[in-house]
């Protein structure tokens, strides 16, 4: 059993301290503080391995702007994309930020390195056509056919992230008023409207599901597997990217492909961007706006149709 090092204690109460204050001043979800997680473990790692004596000795206050620098080099020689490595330098630089207000470090090693320049990146959108190949290409005769269509048309029709899909639950939908209740990032809810073609797929759905032997601590949730438990983030991942080859789309989707969807289609048919920006949980329109670059095609085609001096 390897000794405890001052070094490992002190990086072990830093990194719990941050997690707390994530979760509850900055009311992070729980997958976005594993991110964060991770980055720092792989960050402390790379110190060990580059010189394990040295290591062992380093304080918190030791870390230097060239400790971050060696190890964002070698994120890049192991193939990293320059996005993750704007991520990772962006956890890094949260945690540092968080230990210098708490007066645990004098400074942030971090404030001093440029962040890799990464460009806008547009998410892949299907187009209304290509949605409707997809939901035409699901096989209804089979126990689950059902479920991963009304799946889909949950996701495109609410415009939900993955996670707020999986724990759904019954208790948040109001099919007569036409809404479910989202609990989104940060535990914060929003209302968002659920059109016909959604409940109607649901109401398909719902048979197998309730014939299912369903555990009493999951009969709230909404989208179950064949052992009447919730369904994974990744069993979604799988079944869209399956669903996606069999209906011969030639785009690599995943379910938030279908978010991307639900709100480009909506800016595109004329809705206003704080609406959609509400309905996507967003806390900053700025966020949303990227959904007004999707399909320069559309925006050229309404500008010349509709200004007086095309």
């Amino acid at each position: 059993m390897k000794p405890v090092t001052g070094m490992d204690r002190e990086w072990t109460e830093a990194t719990s301290d941050f997690l707390m204050y994530l979760r509850l001043e900055r009311s992070l979800s729980e997958n976005t503080r594993k991110a964060y997680l991770q980055d720092i473990t792989r960050f402390l790692k790379q110190l060990k391995a580059y010189a394990p004596e040295q290591a062992a000795l380093l304080r918190l206050s030791d870390i230097t702007a060239k400790h971050i620098e060696t190890f964002l080099a070698e994120v890049t020689r192991s193939g990293s994309s320059a996005r993750t490595q704007a991520r990772i330098l962006s956890g890094l630089n949260a945690f540092f930020r968080f230990l210098t207000m708490e007066k645990r470090i004098a400074s942030n090693p971090c404030s001093s390195i440029d962040t890799p320049k990464t460009g806008r990146h547009l998410p892949v959108v299907l187009s209304v056509r290509e949605i409707e190949i997809l939901l035409e290409s699901f096989d209804l005769s089979i126990p689950e056919g059902h479920r991963n269509k009304a799946i889909v048309e949950v996701l495109y029709g609410c415009g939900l992230r993955v996670s707020e899909l999986t724990e759904l639950k019954f208790s948040q939908m109001f099919p007569k008023q036409g809404f479910i209740r989202v609990l989104g990032k940060g535990d914060k809810q929003r209302l968002v409207p659920i059109g016909s073609h959604a409940l109607k797929a649901l109401e398909l759905y719902y048979p197998w599901r309730n014939s299912l032997n369903i555990r009493s601590a999951h009969e709230d949730y909404v989208f179950l597997n064949h052992y009447g438990r919730p369904l994974s983030r990744n069993m979604v991942f799988l079944m869209v990217r399956h669903q996606a080859e069999k209906a011969g789309l030639k785009k690599t989707i995943s379910p938030h492909t279908f978010r991307h969807s639900f709100a480009t289609h909506l800016i595109e048919n004329g809705a206003d961007l704080r609406v959609v920006q509400e309905m996507l949980g967003h806390s900053s329109i700025l966020t949303t706006e990227i959904y007004t670059h999707l399909d320069t095609a559309f925006w050229q085609q309404t500008v010349l149709s509709h200004h007086p001096r095309p």
